[in-house]
């Protein structure tokens, strides 16, 4: 299904999952070819991480749902067929728009109940993508968060980060900030392949540069590792090495997870493209999302020396891995991470 030339006012039925998260309008530019943003009315903006999750922050904000970053592998895929759209192509061209995000979320931190505790921006979808380029939530995101004394962190593989450096340095003069960049691919053909709507390898290096010369740490998420794809000692060295080079204090190796319908579309790439490592991957998974043990172990065991080489073990208190959990205890993507 597709939604272009969707009035405003329409209910006729046609956009069963877009409407009940408050669908205004869907919009088409020539600037974003391809691309479709489906514009809504968000209720809440603050979102409250389940304790099972186990992750090192309790709330996130998320402007969009989908990402024109693309990315084979990207987690966030089944939260897209809460709104009854397809978790592979769909994810990658409808993206979905908060536009109202910066009101709700000012009105939010305002009560008197926000205990201000550390928001994390970039756990769901890529708030530098593309779209942000469109609607530029970010500045007003960052100002509400500072305004009201709340502490943030930044993930992001987007280069956009860059228009709001400054505004991010004055926002750490008065709360905490964590700005983290994700680079897990050194080679750029692989690159082209597994994350095609992402800026270059070279060109996070620079932003992690940057991020370093406007006087903020820069923590860098070299994650997901792909088993037999970037996993090597080789690989691992040199992409470390170039991430130290251009002034990362910290990061964090992690491997491949590969959850619901991700897993289809991720094995998809791969079989197109790597057919001969269907079989091992389907080994390796084999008995669910997470990596087994051993594997795990062995990323550890071969990661943590590079690390330690080029200093690179610096706080990583929000850019902790969870621990795997057993697979009964997996909870489901949920819709309130948007």
């Amino acid at each position: 299904m597709r939604w272009s030339g969707q009035g405003i006012a329409v209910d006729d039925g046609a956009l069963p999952g877009l409407q009940r998260i408050g669908f205004v309008r869907s919009v088409r530019t020539p600037q974003f070819e391809g691309i479709t943003f489906h514009e809504v009315l968000c209720k809440s903006a603050l979102n409250k991480i389940p304790a099972a999750s186990m992750l090192p922050f309790t709330y996130t904000v998320n402007g969009y749902r989908g990402c024109a970053h693309a990315c084979r592998y990207c987690f966030a895929r089944p939260t897209h067929e809460y709104l009854e759209l397809d978790p592979g192509d769909d994810f990658d061209s409808e993206i979905v728009v908060k536009t109202n995000l910066v009101e709700v979320l000012r009105r939010e931190l305002g009560r008197r109940s926000w205990r201000r505790e550390t928001v994390a921006l970039g756990t769901n979808t890529d708030p530098y993508q593309r779209a942000e380029g469109r609607y530029a939530l970010m500045p007003g995101i960052i100002g509400a968060l500072a305004d009201s004394g709340t502490p943030m962190s930044i993930l992001t593989k987007g280069t956009l980060l860059r228009r709001d450096l400054d505004l991010i340095a004055d926002a750490a003069q008065q709360v905490p900030v964590s700005v983290a960049i994700s680079l897990a691919v050194g080679d750029p053909d692989l690159h082209r392949g597994v994350e095609p709507g992402t800026p270059s390898p070279q060109a996070r290096l620079g932003l992690i540069a940057a991020v370093r010369d406007a006087g903020l740490d820069c923590h860098v998420m070299v994650a997901p590792v792909l088993p037999y794809l970037t996993d090597s000692a080789e690989h691992l060295d040199g992409l470390l090495g170039a991430i130290a080079e251009a002034g990362a204090t910290g990061a964090t190796v992690f491997g491949l997870h590969l959850r619901s319908s991700t897993r289809g579309v991720f094995m998809s790439w791969l079989a197109r493209s790597h057919p001969e490592l269907v079989a091992p991957y389907r080994e390796l998974y084999r008995r669910g999302a997470y990596l087994p043990a051993d594997y795990r172990e062995m990323l550890r065991q071969r990661a943590a020396p590079l690390v330690a080489k080029y200093k690179l073990g610096g706080d990583r208190r929000l850019f902790t891995p969870p621990t795997p959990p057993e697979p009964s205890a997996l909870p489901e993507p949920q819709p309130t991470l948007f």
